[in-house]
């Protein structure tokens, strides 16, 4: 997987720049006044428009060329069941002091009426 970052190719990182652009251009232009706040419409179809065109008509394949077989192995699987413990015990933990804190709730006594 040449050139990607996070498991994701450039594509996705320019659609992301392209939407945030747009954004900005549109919190921009809504602040204008007369006709250009209605460019808005035109600035947001045509993000549209490049979106559809880049998504639809993709320069690479689908599926990467096949490799070596491939060994899918659990590196984390010992931090994983450590992380669950952990919150685990912090879920119990604060559950306990809710309940404790629901069931110690004081009560006060209604004052007496003198006559």
């Amino acid at each position: 997987m040449a050139g990607t970052v996070l498991g994701v190719g450039a594509g996705v990182f320019i659609l992301a720049l392209l939407w945030v652009l747009v954004l900005l251009l549109c919190v921009l232009l809504s602040r204008a006044s007369g006709v250009a706040r209605f460019s808005v419409i035109f600035v947001f179809l045509g993000a549209l428009i490049i979106t559809s065109v880049l998504v639809l008509f993709p320069r690479a394949s689908e599926f990467p060329a096949p490799e070596a077989e491939i060994e899918i192995v659990d590196a984390f699987f010992i931090g994983r069941y450590v992380l669950l413990a952990f919150i685990s015990a912090v879920f119990l933990g604060s559950l306990f002091l809710v309940l404790t804190h629901h069931v110690l709730e004081p009560i006060y006594a209604k004052p007496l009426r003198s006559y």
